[in-house]
């Protein structure tokens, strides 16, 4: 018996989607387990692997939030290592201590881009607490006396901005 598009179509949405075994989703909708079986081999040879998509199907919006808060927490600790390994090395002359830093840049703005993509609150949250660690560190290097005013207000503005981002 001849099965419409639709009903392939209904099959693989129950099969992807829906998370339920091949048998099941061929069941639902008035199919053999072995025609679907069939049509699952046929699609993934042409390239559509159905366990594949069900696999990527399965990552909600909440995993996703957490793959990227992994790679940015990741990311930012060998960012910082790295950004604090350059200042302090007295063997790099200046020319390359300017590329190196122009490459680090670049690679946290890609990351930065990356992490918003994947979870948007997430990345302002990080360009948020980037900037509070800033202008730290602008107020301890260039105005001192003014430290521990600074540390009183943003230590409690920073947990308003967690809050804010939900992290």
């Amino acid at each position: 018996m001849a099965h419409t598009p639709e009903t392939k179509l209904a099959v693989r949405n129950a099969y992807v989607f829906d998370k339920l075994d091949i048998g099941t989703a061929a069941m639902r909708n008035d199919v053999s387990r072995g025609t679907a079986q069939r049509w699952k081999s046929e699609d993934k040879a042409k390239g559509d692997d159905w366990d594949r998509a069900r696999s990527a199907s399965s990552l909600s919006t909440n995993d996703t939030r957490m793959v990227a808060e992994i790679v940015l927490a990741d990311f930012m600790v060998a960012y910082q290592a790295t950004m604090q390994m350059l200042n302090e090395a007295e063997n790099i002359l200046a020319p390359d201590r300017v590329d190196l830093i122009s490459k680090m840049s670049n690679a946290f703005t890609q990351t930065m881009s990356s992490v918003a993509k994947a979870a948007p609150d997430l990345g302002r949250y990080a360009v948020a607490s980037e900037i509070l660690r800033d202008l730290s560190r602008f107020t301890s290097e260039e105005y001192p006396q003014h430290l521990d005013a600074i540390l009183e207000i943003l230590e409690p503005f920073a947990i308003k901005v967690a809050n804010k981002y939900n992290t």
